[in-house]
């Protein structure tokens, strides 16, 4: 969308702004001339995005805090309607993660995730909507994951997370019809990113992890929430491999379960050994690191994005085509009787 159709340069929030999908997220809003509110805990990689964002004709705060703590992320959205004028878009797009059996997952560490990828949500939802239903306008974009709707090994805490996003944000978008508002709402279901987080993610294994399935680069993410953010669509879903996901999960959930029991271990990691590095969980690991992960070799670079409403025509279909085959299928058994 253009700065033309706006009487000002849009005001942006994108947390998680300093590496990976929000990174990306950012240079794509820039390209509009935005205006951006950049959050995250690292402020080498932050200020690594502000520049990015001014090279490309955009503006950017630095706003450097932990999405966990309500109090600072008020304060910060006050501070960029002080600098920009009132937000239009907030993303939320934070996260956190710890890679590993649950069995060896300490319960202050799957605490923590929840703190950062759920209720980082919600409180920048509250952040937003505080500041959005009185003016009666804004859009407000929940960066999702096709784990939202179904759970993999080795990720429990994220995968808890991602679902208890998903049941959040069907109430706020029920309440927001109940009232008429004209406030705007979207989650953006992602497959596996390459970004820098499977370097800085703790890591329970003995070796490196991976992105699950097919690899997408996050500038497909980041096309895929700037389009969601100019519309009031329920759903996206980006790329193939998240459309199947979800099926899926749908259709055939205890097949899903004996395939990635199966699979998503080993999937989820490559041959080589762990390094057990600084992670990201409870500080920031320093430095900037940018958008991309190791796997720039293996990513596509761009992918189907569907909406959820035509996922479930998709699904209902199914569903009812494999109704006709079994009662054509007995039909056929009865007559030959």
């Amino acid at each position: 969308m253009s700065t033309t159709q706006f009487e000002r340069p849009r005001t942006i929030v994108i947390t998680g702004a300093s590496a990976g999908i929000g990174r990306a997220i950012a240079r794509e809003f820039a390209k509009e001339h935005a205006r951006i509110g950049l959050i995250a805990r690292n402020k080498e990689g932050l200020e690594a995005a502000r520049r990015e964002v001014e090279a490309l004709g955009g503006e950017a705060l630095v706003l450097p805090l932990d999405v966990s703590d309500f109090r600072a992320l008020d304060e910060a959205a006050s501070k960029v309607e002080e600098t920009y004028g009132p937000i239009d878009v907030w993303v939320n797009n934070a996260m956190n993660s710890v890679l590993g059996l649950f069995k060896d997952i300490d319960m202050d560490e799957f605490k923590r995730v929840t703190e950062v990828t759920y209720l980082g949500v919600v409180y920048g939802t509250k952040c937003a909507l505080k500041r959005m239903q009185p003016r009666n306008r804004g859009s407000i974009v929940f960066v999702g994951s096709a784990l939202a709707y179904r759970g993999i090994p080795l990720q429990t805490a994220y995968c808890g997370a991602k679902h208890a996003i998903e049941g959040f944000y069907d109430s706020i978008r029920s309440e927001l019809k109940h009232e008429k508002s004209n406030v705007k709402t979207t989650m953006v279901q992602l497959p596996g990113i390459n970004t820098p987080q499977f370097n800085m993610v703790r890591n329970k294994l003995t070796k490196q992890p991976r992105p699950m399935g097919t690899i997408y680069q996050p500038e497909v993410a980041a096309r895929a929430v700037v389009s969601a953010a100019n519309t009031n669509d329920r759903e996206y879903y980006v790329g193939l491999p998240a459309v199947q996901t979800i099926l899926g999960s749908k259709l055939f959930p205890g097949l899903m379960d004996l395939f990635l029991g199966k699979t998503a271990v080993e999937g989820q990691q490559t041959e080589e050994a762990a390094t057990h590095s600084q992670d990201y969980l409870f500080e920031t690991v320093p430095g900037d690191h940018g958008s991309h992960g190791d796997f720039d070799d293996k990513a596509k670079k761009s992918g189907i994005v569907m909406k959820g409403s035509t996922v479930r025509v998709l699904a209902s279909a199914v569903v009812f085509g494999t109704v006709i085959a079994a009662t054509s299928l007995i039909t056929s058994s009865i007559n030959r009787r």
